[in-house]
């Protein structure tokens, strides 16, 4: 007797020409399959649905310089974009350390990096955040001759809606990084006075309407990504809500995963971890990323760290900015080890 086949499934059905929602993007989430799905949603400017499209990798590449041999570390490994780039440079007899705090995330893109035929003795992947980067020193045999940190959230995390990273679809308003860890922005939200609330919104994201916004989310109880976006709608125009909303986000997951914090560290255990002549390189999204590192970079300059640093940041082409108009806020820094 043999096993009956498994029933057939009808495949999702969507309204229109293309899917919408997260788990209607079917072929998408199904790149070997459906290769040439994915050439069609980036020919129409957007990233696939669970991808993410590295940003600044020629300009990145061109700062860093990795060579055959050396020893580098991704410290915000994400999708793997960048990581790969890296590693196809550093061959024979380098070694690349991708660290990442995403518990979900990281294990695909490992599994991704592996198929591509990055081996142990050349990737080593490690779920940790990169402010304890002290303790990954004793691995790198003395020290870095180069370090990427994106410090971008990626399209994986912010198109899943059951991550909460966004207020154009339904979801749990959570927005941390690690959802195994710490508190939800739904949690930070209950736990702030409204006065707490608006210098978070201008610290974090230099929103002009900080004051409104906290007075709608105030004494609410917010549970999901959609009733925040419907509270911020109530006391601004259309226009107005569509980039706070991005801000607002963008500061309560900020704060939920304490990043400028994190940051700080990172930017203060970097000479230490850098070889003498060893190259950084940092890509941030907002200005109070930005001013951390243009700080740092010109301290560390000034002080004979650095023997050379950017004088301006270096932007996404035009190029780039309508391929991917997500990359439209980058801004990459980069500093030389004395």
């Amino acid at each position: 007797m043999t096993d009956a086949p498994p029933p057939r499934t009808r495949r999702i059905r969507y309204k229109g020409t293309h899917p919408r929602r997260f788990e209607e993007k079917y072929k998408e989430l199904d790149p070997g399959a459906h290769a040439g799905e994915l050439r069609k949603v980036m020919d129409r400017g957007q990233t696939p649905a669970g991808t993410h499209r590295p940003i600044c990798v020629a300009e990145i590449l061109a700062c860093l310089d990795p060579r055959p041999g050396e020893v580098g570390l991704d410290a915000t490994l994400g999708y793997g974009g960048h990581a790969r780039e890296l590693l196809a440079r550093i061959r024979p007899g380098g070694r690349l350390f991708g660290l990442d705090v995403d518990p979900l995330e990281l294990p695909r893109t490992e599994a991704r990096l592996r198929a591509l035929g990055f081996g142990e003795d050349l990737l080593v992947v490690k779920r940790m955040n990169f402010a304890g980067l002290p303790a990954l020193l004793p691995e790198t045999g003395g020290g870095l001759d180069f370090i990427l940190a994106d410090l971008g959230v990626s399209s994986m995390q912010i198109d899943n809606p059951a991550r909460g990273f966004t207020y154009k679809s339904e979801g749990p308003l959570d927005l941390r990084l690690n959802p195994n860890r710490g508190r939800s922005a739904a949690a930070l939200l209950k736990a702030l006075s409204r006065e707490e609330l608006a210098a978070l919104l201008v610290e974090n994201s230099d929103e002009p309407h900080a004051e409104a916004i906290a007075g709608a989310l105030h004494g609410q109880d917010v549970a999901t990504t959609v009733h925040l976006a419907r509270l911020v709608r109530g006391v601004l125009s259309e226009d107005e809500a569509r980039a706070s909303l991005q801000r607002t986000f963008q500061a309560l997951r900020i704060a939920v995963n304490d990043e400028l914090k994190v940051l700080d560290q990172f930017l203060s255990h970097l000479p230490a971890a850098l070889r003498p002549g060893g190259r950084v390189a940092i890509l941030t999204f907002h200005s109070g990323e930005d001013r951390r590192v243009k700080k740092a970079f010109l301290e560390g300059w000034r002080e004979g760290i650095y023997r050379d640093i950017a004088r301006e940041p270096v932007r996404p082409s035009s190029q780039e900015r309508h391929d991917n108009p997500r990359s439209s806020s980058a801004k990459l820094r980069w500093a030389v080890r004395a």
